[in-house]
């Protein structure tokens, strides 16, 4: 898959820079009075709407990014994805996360064995457990039915499932899938978040489910082995094989931690963290609280979304089309950053699972690369800062710096339907509306804008003018969802995987490995050595910097009341 030319060396790519001056000569007030080229930018598939008609581009830029995926060889590279070749050049793996919602039937093989039935014995394991759980059929130590549970993971362990966990609290089938039942999420090793996990919660009637591929991830396991020491501590050792059980591949470790292996729910290493809430990962947890079937619905959305990203014509591939632009806006255009602006509540996790670094993210760290897939430096920007929050909340927030400081192309997503309609008689509209007509109104604030002259028009003194002028031609895309039930939010979840796929297969960047982190948690092992000498031997501090040691010194004079041997201590709330 690898290619010795840089993508930036094609011709399609030169074709993009040399049509980057065409368009700044252009005005999105100027564009949008096209009504062909608008028509021309929008596409249904699947109930979903898109309208990109306020990018700043016209037919002939579309043209130019479809030649440029030619070049890149994009439908070479999906093509592999799918049939499961090693696109993981730099740790040798397949790339499959497409595979965990396949249907039942479908063939898609790594090294020569076909995966789906492996996966489908998963999710029927999970089905099965889910059920005898739910309907108390299994039992705690003390004879109390599970209605509570935590998930004990980090990255793509926490982010993509609390995404979908929050999605769905609010949907109407959830909420009575659900009822009676809590799902919270321990991903931080900060004492507070596990206090926080834990609190109002009763030990006889909570399961824990441990997230760890290989069950030595660091955070991961401290915040196990409390969450056992916080059964163990109101119903003795032996209750940790009815109250715990893995998400993993390392059975001997599972056994060893007193999880009976029998309990421990398998995924593989061609599933990427940040790709693997359609795993065990999220389904485990996910099923547990809302049920397998209503699960699965999650599961046919993402496979949807799966199926017209293989197969659909580039022109009319909502992925691809989304990975084009985002090329466009970052690395011809200059524009670093993307705002992901869902105009509804239940995705205020969105935003977090595709934006968060120095974590597990589906683009950030996918796509945070500085090298090619062969290992050469890019002489060209690649990537994009994710970040975003709900609307009307961000429009109080940072959308002073969207409007008249940087420019930074936004994703408006919204909702036809709300999960949860409110009507109030007397009122101009209903609440959904009011939420929605800011939906509409701020991409063509963005793309509009104000003059001067129109100011002066409204009688706006003169000395106000310069701070009320907004210069627009700023990009932006809509994504209209008919509603946000379990097939939605899968819908979104692989739009914006493959979306980073593109981008990754664009730019000849790996999307699919994250050496990025290694470097910190290498450091971090250091450091640890370093506190332990430090408050069992009063060794003083050594093998740092004179900032770090500093630091460290001061943070050791300042917890110099914590033993040498503490004995357990759990949170208090």
């Amino acid at each position: 898959m690898a290619s010795s030319t840089l993508i930036c060396e094609t011709q399609p790519w030169k074709a993009l820079k040399a049509h980057v001056e065409d368009i700044k000569k252009t005005h999105l007030r100027d564009l949008m009075g096209d009504s062909e080229r608008c028509k021309s930018m929008m596409l249904e598939f699947d109930g979903l709407f898109l309208d990109y008609s306020r990018q700043c581009g016209n037919q002939d830029t579309m043209a130019k990014l479809l030649e440029l995926a030619e070049a890149a060889h994009l439908k070479e590279k999906i093509g592999k994805m799918y049939s499961g070749e090693h696109i993981n050049n730099t740790e040798d793996r397949s790339v499959l996360h497409v595979a965990l919602r396949a249907p039942r039937d479908a063939v898609m093989s790594s090294d020569g064995i076909n995966v789906v039935p492996e996966v489908w014995k998963v999710l029927d394991k999970i089905n099965e457990f889910s059920e005898k759980i739910r309907s108390g059929s299994w039992i705690g130590a003390t004879g109390k039915a599970l209605k509570d549970v935590v998930a004990v993971g980090i990255g793509g362990s926490f982010l993509g499932p609390l995404f979908v966990h929050t999605a769905l609290q609010t949907d109407s089938e959830a909420v009575a899938c659900g009822k009676g039942r809590q799902l919270r999420f321990l991903a931080n090793v900060d004492p507070v978040d596990v206090a926080k996990s834990i609190a109002g919660l009763n030990p006889e009637t909570t399961l824990v489910v441990v997230v760890s591929k290989t069950f030595t991830t660091a955070e991961t396991m401290l915040n196990a082995r409390t969450l056992r020491e916080w059964i163990s501590a109101a119903l003795g050792p032996q209750a940790v094989a009815k109250h715990m059980v893995a998400v993993s591949t390392n059975l001997a470790l599972v056994e060893q931690f007193g999880i009976d292996p029998n309990n421990a729910f398998a995924f593989w290493d061609w599933v990427g963290g940040r790709y693997s809430v359609c795993s065990a990962v999220g389904v485990l947890p996910l099923s547990l609280q809302y049920g397998f079937p209503l699960v699965e619905k999650f599961l046919k959305g993402a496979s949807s979304i799966d199926k017209h990203f293989n197969s659909a014509p580039f022109e009319k591939n909502i992925p691809v089309l989304l990975g084009l632009l985002s090329v466009w806006n970052v690395s011809f255009l200059g524009y670093p950053a993307r705002a992901i602006l869902p105009y509804c509540q239940a995705l205020e996790k969105f935003a977090p699972h595709i934006q968060q670094a120095c974590v597990n993210s589906v683009s950030m760290e996918s796509n945070g690369k500085g090298v090619s897939i062969d290992g050469v430096p890019l002489p060209f920007e690649a990537g994009e800062i994710d970040f975003g929050e709900p609307g009307t909340n961000g429009q109080h927030s940072f959308y002073q710096l969207i409007h008249q400081g940087r420019v930074i192309p936004c994703d408006f997503i919204g909702v036809v339907k709300s999960q949860q309609p409110v009507y109030l008689k007397g009122e101009v509209v209903s609440n959904h509306d009011e939420l929605m007509s800011n939906f509409f109104a701020q991409p063509d604030a963005l793309a509009y804008g104000k003059t001067a002259e129109q100011l002066l028009g409204e009688k706006v003194p003169q000395h106000l003018v310069p701070h009320k002028t907004f210069s627009g031609n700023r990009p932006s895309l809509s994504l209209l969802l008919p509603s946000l039930n379990a097939y939605n939010v899968g819908q979104l979840l692989a739009i914006y995987e493959h979306r980073v796929a593109v981008e990754g297969f664009v730019w000849g960047i790996n999307s699919f490995d994250q050496w990025g982190v290694e470097l910190g948690k290498s450091l971090a092992s250091q450091v640890r050595k370093q506190l332990n000498k430090a408050r069992t031997n009063g060794e003083p501090v050594e093998g740092f910097n004179y900032s770090t040691r500093t630091l460290l010194t001061k943070y050791l004079e300042g917890n110099s009341d914590v033993p040498s041997e503490p004995v357990t201590l759990l949170p208090k709330i």
